[in-house]
């Protein structure tokens, strides 16, 4: 295994849209909702066992999740978890972690990935990972796994690449937030675009390179600290300057912006399981297309539900179709599945409550 891979695994994020389950105090990369005994974060580790060695792995998260890691992850070493004191979006973490890395080891090609996405078919991930990789290493380049797009989904951001390229690998044209239906249609039917599932392979020179030409605030803040990192002055270091950082994400910061960005389309049954309705999609289904995490629910005439509820739980549903159905703690959530981007801001307004 070569021992310059290196894994940035981000777990920061409070899953806002896997609400009730998902918390402030404990989110959904620490959960077991996929009912497997395992984590997001555990099966997301595991997968990252096959691109690098287990000590070369880092979590990336915020200083309030830092008992978890150590609970989830027991044979991490303390230095394999790099805190955030403060929440300010991904390029800011990005750039902390690459600096600490480029001081360990000014070789390391490395993998940024979220700690919560579901992948189907792990082999072809490895298989593509290690391919991005190998083109890394040996290229000054930004590269993002492009996921093959199969039906006109408005909630990813899109990818359109030079589909001329030769090769597996593609320079990036542009990059799409989130587009209306109507366009999300036409880029799928164009074939030359892919969705952006936020998982970004290079080399940390290539890395620390972009964010200098691209957002030189944030790479200034953070060149400051080279004599700290990985010493017993690093945290004190970055309570004081981190917070100081812009709020802004890897995407804004430097991915939109640099010339070197290249994506490797690919198919391997991925999905960011972001939301109640993303799970629903690649769970198991029962003969009326209900998910269920437990044998104690009774449905009549319910086709098309996800409903999630606390061991020991009974519940009987009738007459709902296509609904989330959550009882977790304090909170029952009975909500429709095609209005699901409203959770965020309804789980606000029940925190005022």
């Amino acid at each position: 295994m070569n021992q310059s891979n290196y894994i940035l695994i981000m777990a920061g994020g409070v899953g806002s849209r896997f609400w009730p389950k998902s918390r402030i105090e404990y989110p959904k990369q620490f959960i077991d909702i996929l009912g497997v005994g395992k984590s997001f974060l555990q099966l997301t580790v595991e997968r990252f066992k096959n691109v690098a060695p287990q000590e070369n792995i880092f979590i990336v998260t915020n200083e309030q999740y830092r008992e978890l890691v150590k609970e989830q992850l027991p044979h991490f070493a303390a230095e394999q978890i790099i805190c955030e004191p403060s929440r300010n979006n991904t390029a800011p973490c990005v750039a902390y972690a690459s600096f600490k890395l480029f001081a360990k080891n000014p070789n390391a090609n490395v993998v940024v990935a979220p700690s919560d996405h579901f992948i189907l078919k792990e082999e072809v991930f490895v298989e593509k990972i290690l391919s991005a990789l190998e083109f890394t290493a040996t290229n000054d380049s930004l590269l993002t796994l492009g996921i093959t797009p199969t039906r006109p989904d408005t909630g990813y951001g899109y990818i359109n690449y030079m589909k001329t390229d030769a090769g597996a690998i593609k320079k990036v044209i542009r990059f799409t937030e989130k587009p209306k239906l109507e366009k999300a249609q036409e880029f799928l039917i164009s074939g030359d675009y892919v969705w952006n599932a936020g998982i970004f392979i290079w080399n940390v020179k290539s890395a620390l390179k972009a964010f200098q030409q691209n957002s030189p605030e944030i790479y200034e803040l953070f060149k400051a600290g080279m004599v700290h990192y990985n010493t017993s002055s690093e945290k004190a270091f970055v309570d004081e300057f981190y917070p100081q950082s812009a709020n802004i994400s890897i995407d804004y910061a430097i991915m939109e912006k640099a010339d070197n960005v290249f994506t490797l389309p690919a198919d391997f049954g991925w999905s960011d399981l972001g939301t109640w309705a993303s799970l629903y999609e690649v769970a198991e289904k029962d003969e009326n297309q209900n998910v269920s995490n437990s044998d104690q629910i009774l449905s009549f005439e319910a086709e098309g539900n996800i409903m999630h509820l606390p061991e020991g739980k009974k519940a009987v549903v009738k007459g709902l179709n296509n609904f989330i159905i959550v009882d977790d703690k304090d909170v029952l959530l009975i909500y429709p599945k095609e209005l699901e981007q409203e959770i965020k801001q309804v789980s606000e307004q029940v925190a005022l409550l």
